[in-house]
């Protein structure tokens, strides 16, 4: 998921990559400041120092935890790469790579590389970004074994940092601790009589803070990572930038996971000190809040003790928030603006605090001006796949790009605003799939995909459970924060936002485990889905939407789009096989090639004697199978010969070798039309009821051959639904495709290409009944 909502970032980013010129070389340069003539540095560890060792365990556990894509440093290794070595090689050499890498892991750990290689091994490929404003944003990639060592020094330096940094350091350590930020900001605002706030910035600060500093903070609080670290850090180390070599020798080098922590801990010793009653800051971006007094007086401290390390305030960038008396609202700001020349000077509409807004004032426009910016970068959406684009919208725009802002701010007390964004939604959903919805499709379409949507969320029915979830989940964390400032307080809007979830989900209670979002937005989904269901015109309808609840239903949506996969579907399948979902109109009014008058909603072909797709279909259901068999090492064949039911009809497949009590398993697959008129009887009941009922006679049909072989009836429905024998024959298969590829996702691929085979099949079927179109394009393995 992190390289497609790295791509996602790129497709709506309106960063672009910087031109290779001199003025770009310059700006890099200046990002990165030379070191001192004569740079003082605490003393190298002593032989005898104890430093921290790595298990094998340990080791396997940060490769994993690496991002499926992620870049690989100046010597080119991926962390894919290291993956697929440690898992995928034969047996034997990968308990063997992984022994050396934990080698190589301890020597660095241990601060003994060779100092010949240290300035590359410690140094990263840079390149440049144009930002909005024209200013370069440097990215640099570090060498994946570099970053697998500061993985495991983060993970074992975590739990002593939390306790150390917290509730004044937020941004190592702390989970939620930009969300808790929010929450305790907006509640001291509205219980304190100070209602000051001002929020710093400081320059470049993680390429400019002191080393000297940070070291001699790592050798006090975290000896025995300190060998690691100052041999990162005693020398400069090379950044890589086209032909051009800068050099890191001042502050965090770029493209360390340790960076953060130890920044954070440079800076700890001043930023505790501040007096203010209100101290919080994420990382370098602080926030004070108090009477004006303490706050002037923290701000000379941090502008001496910050120019000590060599970190200075960036005045234009620092922002100053006032709700107080009027008539000495105008002496105040001249005093801060004496201390911070050029300070901007902010209202409850533009008091923003870690890129959410505080106070609800500053929510209409911070909506409409995402409305906006969505607007001028959506038709980028439209000139890629529609599969590729839903995927991406559900997966990261809207709703998975607002979480942070949902989860921090009262957007549920603005429904309006929220609906016009819900409308974005709607528009640009119909212009991807080609469709036209109507309010209860949309609505469908909203749903999680585990009750039958397309899992396109509206951010009016996520805002509310979002809230909810954020607050529970950092309430400790805001309690620290405001203590003891406020003996007893309540975060604010908790209350109200509880009394609004209860008159959403009238009868329910509260969630027991009250920080999971998910448990909160359950009772509104069902809510949705039950009214739905029960207010469903039809039999068609009800068919349709059991249907689409079941798990299995949705594997095709959970599939990823890629074409080297096999999992893309062409625009015309991916458009029918949405409509279906929904129950939309998908073709115009025609007579089919067997005579039959088919209807808008173009059902008819999906049980048609003559349908385009059903054979190919079947086909591809067996080789499915058949590959998936192959894969656990157990070979099979299909449409084994000298094996036949007592009409002398085949069975679609064999093993070659026992399945289960010495005997082979013979399994025979079958897709039925759930919306078939002869079926809508049971399936407007009870979904996977035609499934069921094929299985039941399938099995009657090979009920000679049960005593001679394990017989699998493997039954599934158009509209997705499997048969109760073909999901335990799933789930046997998972558990052994898991055990032989080591990758708990095995089962769900498996899954998602039968759920694909079955949309192309009905996109074939849909398709082969209007004149002269065979609708075979996208059906293939």
């Amino acid at each position: 998921m992190k390289p497609l909502m790295g791509a996602a970032r790129i497709l709506f980013s309106s960063d672009t990559a910087a031109p290779n010129s001199l003025d770009t070389l310059t700006a890099l340069q200046s990002k990165h400041p030379s070191a001192p003539s004569t740079p003082l540095l605490p003393d190298p560890p002593s032989a005898t120092l104890p430093c921290l060792q790595a298990t094998e365990d340990a080791v396997m556990a940060a490769i994993m935890s690496f991002n499926n894509g992620s870049a690989g440093g100046l010597d080119g290794i991926t962390p894919q790469h290291l993956k697929d070595l440690v898992v995928s090689a034969p047996s034997g050499l990968h308990a063997s790579l992984l022994t050396s890498i934990t080698r190589l892991v301890n020597l660095m750990l241990g601060g003994k590389v060779n100092s010949e290689v240290t300035s590359t091994l410690y140094g990263a490929n840079l390149c440049a970004l144009t930002k909005k404003d024209g200013s370069v944003r440097p990215i640099a990639i570090g060498s994946t074994f570099r970053r697998l060592a500061s993985k495991i020094c983060c993970r074992h330096i975590l739990p002593s940092l939390e306790s150390k940094f917290q509730p004044i350091q937020l941004g190592f350590g702390s989970k939620g601790g930009c969300e808790a930020a929010v929450h305790a900001c907006r509640t001291y605002l509205q219980n304190s009589n100070n209602k000051i706030i001002i929020k710093l910035d400081v320059k470049n600060a993680f390429n400019s803070v002191d080393r000297n500093t940070m070291l001699s903070e790592v050798k006090k609080v975290a000896p025995n990572i300190y060998p690691y670290i100052w041999q990162c850090y005693s020398c400069p180390s090379n950044l890589l930038y086209q032909s051009h070599t800068i050099l890191s020798s001042v502050g965090c080098q770029q493209g360390d996971p340790l960076g953060p922590a130890i920044f954070s801990l440079a800076i700890h010793p001043i930023i505790s000190e501040l007096t203010s009653k209100f101290n919080v800051w994420y990382l370098d971006d602080g926030t004070l809040g108090g009477d004006v007094n303490s706050i002037l007086d923290d701000l000379d401290t941090i502008k001496s003790k910050f120019d000590a390390i060599g970190l200075k305030l960036n005045y234009n960038k620092c922002e100053l928030y006032i709700d107080i008396d009027t008539d000495k609202k105008s002496e105040i700001i001249e005093k801060f603006e004496k201390v911070c020349p050029g300070i901007k000077i902010l209202s409850k509409e533009t008091l923003f605090l870690l890129g959410a807004p505080i106070f609800s004032e500053g929510i209409p426009d911070f909506i409409h001006q995402n409305v906006l910016n969505f607007n001028d970068y959506a038709d980028r959406l439209l000139q890629i796949h529609s599969h590729m684009a839903i995927f991406i919208l559900r997966s990261c725009l809207f709703v998975p790009k607002f979480t942070y802002t949902l989860r921090c701010s009262p957007f549920w007390k603005h429904q309006n605003f929220c609906e016009s964004l819900d409308q974005v939604i709607l528009n640009q959903i119909q212009k991807i799939i080609n469709i036209k919805l109507d309010n209860r499709m949309f609505l469908h379409a909203t749903l999680p995909i585990r009750h039958g949507g397309l899992g396109i969320r509206q951010i009016s029915s996520v805002a509310l459970p979002a809230f909810l979830s954020s607050v529970h989940s950092t309430l400790s964390l805001v309690g620290k924060i405001l203590n003891p400032s406020f003996n007893d307080f309540e975060v604010t809007y908790l209350s109200e936002a509880i009394n609004a979830w209860r008159m959403a989900c009238p009868g329910e209670d509260p969630p027991s485990s009250k920080n999971c979002q998910k448990l909160w937005d359950e009772p509104i989904c069902r809510s949705v889905y039950d009214y739905l269901l029960n207010s469903s015109p039809t039999a068609m309808e009800k068919a349709r939407m059991l249907a689409a609840a079941q798990h299995e239903s949705g594997y095709w949506l959970q599939a990823y789009p890629s074409q080297n996969l096999g999992n893309l579907l062409d625009n015309n399948t991916f458009r029918l096989a949405v409509g279906l979902r929904l129950g939309a109109n998908l073709v115009e009014p025609h007579h089919c090639h067997c005579g039959v008058y088919v209807d808008r909603l173009g059902h008819h072909g999906l049980a048609c004697l003559k349908s385009a797709g059903r054979l190919p279909r079947h086909a591809c259901l067996n080789d499915i199978i058949r590959r998936a068999l192959v894969s656990v090492n157990v070979p099979a064949t299909l449409e084994p010969t000298g094996l036949t039911r007592d009409d002398g009809k085949r069975p679609d497949g064999m093993t070659l070798v026992p399945w289960q009590l010495g005997r082979p398993l013979v399994w025979d697959a079958t897709c039925v039309d759930t919306l078939a008129p002869s079926h809508l009887g049971t399936t407007s009941l009870r979904a996977g009821a035609a499934a069921t009922a094929a299985e039941a006679a399938k099995r009657r049909k090979y009920a000679n051959i049960a005593n001679s072989c394990v017989f699998a009836a493997f039954a599934v429905e158009t509209l997705g639904p499997w048969g109760p024998e073909a999901r335990k024959f799933f789930i046997n298969m998972k558990n052994k495709l898991i055990r032989v590829t080591g990758d708990h996702r095995a089962g769900s691929f498996l899954g998602q290409r039968i759920g694909i085979a079955i949309q192309r099949g009905n996109a074939a079927s849909i398709m082969g009944t209007l004149p002269g179109g065979s609708g075979l394009g996208d059906l293939h393995l």
